[in-house]
């Protein structure tokens, strides 16, 4: 039954004002005790409940939390190639906005071994980011090319203003003349000049990174030189 505001007020003074019971009231407006009680706590009458709108995302919350807790850093853009064949057409907003909260949820506990090298067994590669340089109101970024070889810690460095992958592969040949040759393992931290994408364990290499790579195999006396990924993030 819905009231009108008079009859509403008269519930209220009656039950406030000259303390009549629920049952009194009830009697004396003809109106059952239970809408009476429900006046009483709602007096306009019991709020509407507003139906939560489907989130495009709803379907897929299950499948996009498996994949992070595969891979905690694997990106929005990624993830997204991954529901598109499921039937997601949600935009990438939204996406970056749930991965925020579900990353805060869902804790991935990496565990890290301590690798020891043999002498040539492992070069470790990255590029360091130094700010900028300015020459007269030109400013350029500076990075720096770093390659390690693990068991002496002998460290290549050199200073560049890019981080092309020409820039990138000529680094290498300078620093594998620096350490007079190649190491049988090289490893990469998801340095987009070597690797196109990453998902979990998944990796996609540049193909000119392994053609660069191959032809420097050629060059040596080392018998391979194997490409690893370490690491997580992004460079």
């Amino acid at each position: 039954m819905v009231m009108n505001s008079e009859q509403i007020n008269t519930i209220y003074r009656l039950h406030h004002e000259d303390k009549w019971s629920t049952r009194r009231i009830a009697r004396e407006l003809h109106v059952a005790r239970k809408t009476i009680e429900k006046y009483l706590l709602f007096p306009a009458g019991i709020p509407k409940t507003r139906k939560a709108r489907k989130s495009k995302l709803d379907d897929f919350k299950p499948t996009i939390r498996e994949l992070v807790e595969k891979d905690a850093n694997a990106s929005a853009v990624v993830i997204a190639e991954r529901l598109r064949p499921l039937g997601y057409t949600g935009e990438l907003t939204i996406l970056r906005r749930y991965l925020r909260t579900l990353r805060d949820i869902v804790h991935v506990p990496r565990a890290f071994i301590r690798v020891e090298s043999n002498p040539g067994d492992r070069f470790e590669v990255d590029w360091g980011h130094f700010g900028s340089l300015d020459y007269q109101g030109d400013k350029r970024k500076l990075y720096a090319f770093c390659l390690i070889e693990c068991h002496s810690r002998r460290l290549y460095v050199e200073f560049t203003h890019s981080q092309s992958f020409e820039t990138f592969a000529r680094c290498h040949i300078h620093a594998f003349h620096f350490m007079t040759g190649v190491a049988r393992e090289c490893l990469y931290d998801n340095l987009w000049t070597a690797v196109t994408e990453r998902y979990g364990r998944i990796v996609r290499f540049n193909p000119r990174f392994l053609a660069f790579a191959r032809e420097r195999i050629g060059r040596t006396s080392c018998r391979s030189m194997p490409i690893d990924i370490m690491g997580t993030d992004n460079s």
